[in-house]
């Protein structure tokens, strides 16, 4: 009996067994989750890069950065430079909204509001980030640009400004609440060291909290741009399907999400040039996020260098 091992000391030595189990196991595992977003990323570039060569290798570059697109007339042309347009207005209109007015909401609720209004302001602002985009692109189409066409009558019924402002609302709980998540990082002592110094509540959010947590507050801008870049339903309901190129804002223009959308709903059959069309559309949506990405981080950096 004396030369049996104990009740314990089995114990131990199971607990022992099944912990180096877990060390194996467990790494593995979770380098396989890790892995799946990598590989996912792969795919969908590989996707969009070997359909969009085959678009490439049979439409010229010239034809490409025209001005010329028809991909569903009778002698289909493909030019994209009208897609780009589009979605830059859009674009840019949407975050002439968002920025102004998310960053304005972030500073108030981070450095003014108090705690209990805290509560009740932001819960309502993201109800906004909830709401369907189709909605949005039917109260753009149905509430906004009626309104619109009251102070600017030559607006068409389809345009860009009334999509592009809606898309801006939609986005700016996105802006604020980034912000000011990034604004509350700030370290107390700095705040408080400024408002010793004799600054006012309001000096002290713009030249002190702004400048700390301008890296959180550029990533809020670059998640706007991309999200204003990737909208699809607003633009497809409110902005129309003309394919000409023009800055007049108050006039019809399609962005490259609604021209996937009516060129999936057509009758383009798959292996056609405008079948990879899409691809190569999808193609440049993604390069424009990653610019925007290696943009947005190349800013970040120079600002936490200089301060």
């Amino acid at each position: 009996m004396g030369s049996m091992p104990n009740v314990r000391e089995m114990i131990q030595l199971n607990i022992s067994k099944n912990k180096n189990t877990s060390d194996k196991i467990m790494p593995k595992f979770l380098f396989v989750t890790a892995s799946i977003s990598i590989l996912t990323t792969v795919g969908i570039i590989l996707t969009l890069v070997i359909d969009a060569a085959k678009f490439f290798s049979s439409v010229p570059l010239a034809e490409v950065f025209s001005t010329n697109l028809s991909p569903l007339g009778a002698n289909p042309s493909f030019g994209i430079l009208p897609l780009i347009n589009g979605t830059l207005f859009t674009t840019l209109i949407a975050m002439l909204v968002a920025i102004p007015f998310g960053l304005s909401s972030a500073i108030y609720l981070s450095q003014f509001a108090s705690e209990s209004k805290r509560k009740i302001l932001k819960p309502m602002m993201e109800v906004l980030a909830g709401i369907p985009t189709i909605v949005y692109g039917f109260f753009a189409y149905s509430f906004v640009t009626p309104l619109l066409m009251k102070i600017i009558p030559s607006l068409e019924a389809k345009n860009v400004i009334s999509p592009g402002i809606v898309m801006g609302i939609m986005i700016i709980p996105l802006v604020a609440s980034l912000s000011e998540d990034a604004m509350n990082a700030v370290p107390e002592s700095m705040k408080e060291g400024a408002l010793g110094l004799g600054s006012t509540r309001l000096e002290v959010a713009f030249k002190v909290v702004i400048p700390a947590a301008i890296s959180g507050i550029m990533a809020s801008f670059v998640l706007g741009i991309s999200r204003a870049i990737g909208e699809t339903m607003i633009v497809a309901i409110a902005s129309g399907s003309s394919k000409a190129f023009t800055f007049d804002i108050t006039r019809s223009m399609q962005t490259m999400t609604a021209y996937i959308v009516e060129f999936t709903s057509g009758d383009a059959g798959s292996g056609t040039v405008g079948y990879y069309s899409l691809y190569a559309v999808g193609l440049l949506l993604f390069l424009f996020t990653l610019i925007m990405n290696l943009l947005a981080q190349y800013i970040s950096k120079k600002y936490r260098e200089e301060y």
